[in-house]
């Protein structure tokens, strides 16, 4: 079951500026900053009353973000959705037409496990689900 939308993913070139930008905007000092190796990615959350925005910086040439930032341009990267169990919704949404990028849940920022939907299957969408671990 999908109990919340958890966070929005921004992909930005310049981590440093970004959260300063936010930090404007928001008023507060990001609350955590999580390199993720498997993704070559240096996260930074924001609380946002109960949901956060994440800023996802490429930590390396071959990174996903960065690949995003070169055809796209800065910008929203994911929409992501706190479920109970990813299991559950992979079994419940892959015979309702949704694709995914990977059934096969892995260790994300901020102590979640996560699976990505592919985004032809949701309007252009990237979707994360995301469970607590």
């Amino acid at each position: 079951m999908i109990k919340k939308i958890e966070h929005i993913g921004i992909a930005v070139q310049d981590l440093g500026k970004s959260e300063q930008l936010f930090e404007k905007l928001l008023g507060k000092k990001p609350y955590k900053k999580e390199d993720i190796q498997s993704e070559a990615v240096t996260t930074s959350f924001f609380k946002v009353g109960d949901q956060k925005l994440e800023l996802l910086h490429a930590s390396s040439d071959d990174s996903p973000i960065k690949k995003f930032i070169d055809k796209r341009k800065e910008g929203v990267h994911h929409i992501a959705l706190h479920v109970e169990s990813i299991q559950k919704e992979v079994e419940r949404l892959e015979p309702l037409g949704f694709e995914f990028i990977s059934t096969t849940p892995k260790k994300g920022a901020d102590n979640k496990m996560i699976v990505f939907l592919h985004p032809k299957t949701t309007n252009g969408v990237l979707v994360e689900l995301c469970e607590e671990i």
